[in-house]
């Protein structure tokens, strides 16, 4: 079983970070050991001070090079990552891909209707390259821009609901789709460190939403606890 993380830079992650995709390696060496494999064409963090993805600087010593793996950039959305995904997912052989994409379309680059259409492309590539993948979708979890930005919000609320009707309409037996749940609790308060990206705290959420959505549709692994990382960090 091939994961492929795709994401943006609340899953690229910068130097001192743990990041979700740390956490979610953790789970999965509990769940499903040896297993399983992380792919993916990049490694790298997004370094601020350089501006471009080219530090390697982990918050955890023990997160091997190989399951630092990932398809995933500051800056870069549904738009972004519709082209790169069938090259990427033919190179890795990924098997399911657990993506976390969004918020920088609808801040940056393209409405509700437009993202959801790079959506689509999304699909149409990961599929012409391995016709049995498997997805597991986040919704965009509203930030701090959200919070202060009525537009934007009912944006976001809108291009949430258009995963949903995406996922809904192109899901397959063949290659599945799921939409995951934004976890109940999630604060940006206290789950971020500037009101978008993850801490600690929002890392687990989102590993564990991503975790709790395999196992409870296709019985992947196991529910997330923060106990099965107790070998690997605090």
């Amino acid at each position: 079983m091939r994961f492929l993380f795709v994401g943006d830079s609340m899953t690229i992650g910068c130097p001192g970070d743990f990041t979700w995709r740390y956490r979610m390696w953790c789970h999965l060496e509990t769940s499903l050991p040896g297993r399983y494999e992380i792919v993916g064409p990049r490694t790298a963090l997004y370094d601020p001070a350089a501006g471009a993805p080219v530090s390697h600087d982990y918050a955890a010593p023990a997160f091997p090079p190989a399951a630092r793996r990932h398809l995933a950039g500051w800056g870069e959305g549904w738009l972004h990552m519709a082209p790169l995904i069938g090259p990427a997912v033919a190179e890795s052989r990924a098997d399911v891909l657990l993506v976390s994409l969004g918020l920088i379309d609808l801040g940056f680059y393209t409405d509700a209707e437009q993202t959801a259409a790079s959506v689509r492309a999304f699909v149409e590539g990961a599929r012409a390259a391995n016709p049995r993948v498997r997805m597991v979708c986040l919704p965009v979890i509203p930030n701090i821009r959200a919070r202060d930005d009525a537009a934007f919000a009912a944006e976001v609320d809108r291009f949430n609901a258009l995963l949903a009707k995406a996922v809904a309409d192109l899901d397959t037996a063949a290659s599945p789709l799921l939409l995951a749940a934004v976890p109940d609790t999630y604060d940006i308060r206290t789950d971020t460190y500037d009101g978008t990206h993850p801490g600690p705290a929002g890392e687990h959420k989102l590993a564990g939403a991503f975790a709790d959505a395999l196992h409870g549709a296709w019985e992947l692994g196991a529910r997330y606890g923060l106990r099965a990382e107790a070998p690997y960090a605090p």
